[in-house]
């Protein structure tokens, strides 16, 4: 049976820096940040995000995050793949966990979410999920 959880993040630490720059103002960088939970989903996390920004400062981005508490009353921690963009102060992604990423109470958890978040801290999000 699947369960929603529903959850808010905050950024805790943004460090983005760029690894290739082009004409026009395009770009590639690379972001480490750090989110703290809370809601059925509560721990921290840590993610890896590599983005492309276009000339108009929109961007598309894929993302790794392992992240360490609790999904609803079991704890431990699990990776989310991440895939999104960035345009008109909106970033949408869509995630999922990553098979057999999940270890403690998490082990052989799966689950799919997505969030659609502006600048204003704290950011909901929603994540549907089961245990094989």
């Amino acid at each position: 049976m699947t369960t929603r959880a529903s959850a808010t993040f905050e950024i805790v630490t943004w460090d983005e820096e760029p690894y290739d720059e082009f004409e026009g103002g395009r770009k590639l960088t690379r972001a480490s940040v750090k989110k703290v939970f809370h809601g059925d989903i509560e721990g921290e996390s840590s993610v890896e995000y590599l983005m492309v920004y276009g000339q108009d400062g929109s961007a598309s981005f894929v993302g790794m995050e392992r992240v360490m508490g609790r999904v609803g009353d079991q704890a431990g921690s699990c990776v989310l793949q991440h895939s999104g963009t960035f345009a008109n102060g909106i970033a949408k992604s869509v995630w999922f966990i990553v098979p057999g990423s999940g270890t403690g109470k998490l082990a052989g958890l799966r689950g799919e979410g997505s969030s659609a978040v502006g600048h204003a801290q704290p950011y909901a999000i929603t994540l549907d999920y089961d245990f094989e």
